[in-house]
């Protein structure tokens, strides 16, 4: 039976609800991406987007998407980071944590095409 990580049902905690800055709701982030509502369901199925529950909704932090588009590298960076055992707020506090071998944050840097040096940082979490 196939496990569908499309959204956190735990509560997300204080600190890393603030890592994360603005957040979209599903509607929101799927007009961002211009796609029609049942696509950003199948984008969460197959982990290339995240959401957690804000509220007891699925909300998508905004930094994921940029120029109408899910950042680049995001998605073999979330496999990455599931392969090495993090569940969904583990991850976004991973993402959004300053790196100052990076530097900045994990999704800073994929979201300035440098997702080779944050793929390699996941990588080494397996370990």
């Amino acid at each position: 039976m196939t496990q569908l990580h499309a959204t956190v049902e735990s509560a997300l905690d204080p600190h890393t609800d603030a890592l994360a800055g603005e957040w979209l709701s599903l509607p929101e982030a799927t007009a961002r991406l211009g796609i029609k509502p049942g696509r950003i369901k199948q984008l969460l199925n197959e982990r290339k987007l995240l959401s957690v529950r804000r509220e007891g909704k699925p909300m998508v932090p905004a930094a994921f998407i940029q120029d109408g588009q899910v950042i680049k590298g995001l998605s073999g960076t979330l496999t990455l980071l599931s392969d090495a055992g993090f569940d969904d707020v583990e991850t976004l506090r991973w993402l959004f944590t300053a790196d100052d071998t990076l530097p900045g944050t994990p999704v800073q840097a994929l979201s300035e095409n440098r997702g080779t040096e944050v793929r390699r940082r996941a990588q080494a979490l397996a370990f």
